[in-house]
């Protein structure tokens, strides 16, 4: 008797909402200009919104983010991290690294590798990248961007321009001796920066 009378009441239910569905949607049809969407007139809308359909908002606005506009901010907060002598040359190494089309994070990822940020270098070479250094000799800078400069180039044109891009295809001619270390590092270091 009890599921008799729960599907009756459900019945009785839902044929009680289809009926007051029906007559609020013929009630709105019967009405004239009424449009949940707005119509232009001139220069003026006409229309009546609901906020369950088109929201108020105030006081927003819009602004895309780029993936490229927080790099400068990445490569100086890290430089800061590790306090990297370098860090005074953030902004001049990200903008180097752009001119040459290159990430400027692979570049303190190699710095990091090589020199732990420049705090282990020849004294006076100002070369963090082990740039030229070699069983010959040691290659030297006048200075933080002669350094950035060329070292820079030299990867764009030697590594990444010849098709070189991953840590370990870099590896292979920029330290060829490295048993796989060198692009574990330098891969470790570009993770930290993502």
């Amino acid at each position: 008797m009890k599921r008799y009378g729960l599907t009756f009441l459900w019945f009785a239910t839902t044929t009680f909402t289809l009926f007051l569905t029906l007559s609020f949607y013929t009630n709105i049809s019967n009405q004239p200009n009424i449009s949940f969407r707005p119509t232009i007139i001139g220069n003026t809308t006409n229309a009546i919104t609901s906020h369950a359909i088109l929201p108020q908002v105030l006081g927003s606005f819009t602004y895309k983010v780029k993936s490229n506009d927080a790099i400068p901010e990445i490569v100086k907060k890290y430089l800061e991290k590790y306090d990297s002598p370098l860090l005074p040359y953030s902004n001049y190494l990200v903008k180097v690294a752009r001119d040459y089309s290159m990430d400027p994070r692979l570049l303190i990822a190699i710095a990091q590798q090589e020199s732990n940020l420049c705090k282990k270098i020849p004294e006076g070479t100002y070369n963090c990248w082990g740039w030229g250094i070699h069983s010959q000799g040691t290659l030297g800078f006048d200075n933080y961007k002669q350094a950035i400069d060329t070292v820079t180039k030299g990867i764009s044109q030697n590594y990444l321009g010849k098709g070189l891009i991953t840590p370990t295809e870099i590896m292979a001619i920029y330290t060829p001796l490295s048993d796989g270390s060198w692009a574990k590092g330098v891969q470790q270091f570009l993770d930290e920066m993502n």
